[in-house]
């Protein structure tokens, strides 16, 4: 789609099965299973991992990379290279990747075989990422469900860190024009949106603000297992979903149903999801 004077695709790297009824936290069993038949699934759900490509014309900026081949195991993911090859891109063509954080479904995609998947592409993410990820005692004392993020999220960082293309940054940050982080942290230390802008046309990248769409839009106070600071995690949730739905700029979700662009609207006590409407133009 066209976003002022940009042109942003959205890019499926696949689902992935998740069960839900494990791993979320503050919500009874009944009330996971109420609101799941509410939305017609069922458990396990398939939730949907996207990223997001922007062209802006002298650049061609990849937000987060799917699971590559992390989630093989599970089924799951794999699949962004054949879809931005079906967008009409090439890896090589990529000139910078946008980490929203290091988990698996969102850097694993950077490697296969251990090698560049984007050879000519600068990463760009949080230094409090880096900072974690690497942190020997922070992996020791992270829940044994957790402890796996951190070999994997080295191991996908650590041909571009050797190639001397990681590009840590801080705080809110302009990293290109039109282009800016805004600090997320909570799921994880390092969490980061992305804003980006042209002629007054806004779009704002969440990354993990929101896993399981018809479950945190209806309670946002509800946690899952992955985050790093749940409690943090709960807070930035509910004041994304203030903001989105004050300011009505268009959102990208990573794991809301593919594409994953649409508005948030207030709607009484809970929130709502409006997908983008289809244009054939």
């Amino acid at each position: 789609m066209a976003l002022g004077d940009f042109v942003v695709t959205a890019l499926s790297d696949g689902t992935v099965s998740l069960a839900l009824d494990k791993v979320l936290n503050n919500i009874t069993q009944a009330q996971i299973q109420t609101l799941i038949t509410r939305n017609f699934q069922s458990l396990p759900v398939e939730v949907s991992i996207n990223a997001f490509l922007i062209d802006t014309g002298t650049r061609v900026v990849l937000v987060d990379t799917g699971a590559g081949e992390l989630f093989a195991s599970r089924g799951g993911g794999g699949q962004l290279l054949a879809n931005l090859r079906a967008a009409g891109y090439q890896p090589g063509q990529i000139n910078d990747v946008l980490l929203t954080h290091v988990h698996a479904d969102h850097s694993g995609g950077l490697v296969i075989d251990e090698k560049i998947v984007f050879p000519n592409a600068v990463v760009h993410v949080h230094q409090a990422e880096l900072d974690h990820w690497s942190d020997a005692q922070a992996e020791a004392n992270a829940p044994a469900y957790q402890q796996h993020s951190f070999p994997q999220g080295r191991a996908s960082m650590a041909p571009y860190h050797i190639s001397g293309k990681v590009a840590p940054f801080n705080g809110a940050t302009e990293l290109f024009p039109g282009i800016r982080t805004i600090e997320a942290p909570g799921h994880t230390p390092g969490h980061t949106f992305y804003s980006v802008e042209s002629k007054g046309q806004r779009l704002v990248i969440w990354g993990d603000t929101v896993h399981f769409a018809p479950i945190q839009l209806a309670d946002p106070s509800v946690t899952i297992q992955f985050d790093s600071d749940a409690e943090r995690a709960r807070t930035q949730r509910e004041s994304a979903l203030a903001d989105a739905a004050r300011q009505r700029y268009m959102v990208a979700a990573a794991h809301i149903s593919f594409p994953g662009l649409g508005h948030i609207r207030h709607m009484g006590t809970e929130y709502e999801w409006v997908p983008v409407s289809y244009s054939a133009a």
